[in-house]
């Protein structure tokens, strides 16, 4: 298994203890995360009602030695433009953030990992919701 790059609703049902999120974040090697979906998941703390539990469990997943968090880039930039391109041409644009999400992902070689299927219009974009895809033909 490569290393993945978490959505917000990845790391969401992570926390939620969902099995298969479970599985995918205990195998995989390198976990990594976005400045994009840190600034999601702390939008979405701001306006719950667990904000500093939710903020300290953050915390404490960024600390782990297999978690990095990833900038955006000049080099994220071009992907991104490239991407739009991409989608726009094909009539199939996704959201801006999620733009984002998957150009991080293509700058740095990681798989997605997502329950939103609209990430699989991107080319070049491996994405997947449970393990077996993640596993093989790597």
């Amino acid at each position: 298994m490569n290393a993945i790059l978490l959505d917000t609703n990845a790391y969401v049902a992570f926390k939620r203890g969902h099995p298969e999120a479970l599985k995918i974040l205990q195998r995989a090697p390198r976990i990594a995360v976005n400045s994009v979906v840190l600034g999601e998941l702390l939008s979405g703390f701001a306006v719950g009602t667990r904000t500093e539990a939710n903020r300290r469990e953050l915390e404490e997943f960024l600390s782990s030695p297999r978690v990095d968090v990833l900038a955006i880039t000049q080099r994220t930039s071009e992907h991104y433009a490239a991407i739009f391109l991409a989608l726009k041409t094909a009539g199939t644009p996704i959201p801006t953030n999620d733009l984002w999400i998957a150009a991080s992902a293509l700058e740095h070689g990681l798989n997605l990992f997502s329950y939103d299927a609209h990430f699989h219009a991107v080319q070049g974009l491996r994405v997947g919701m449970s393990l077996s895809d993640f596993e093989g033909g790597e």
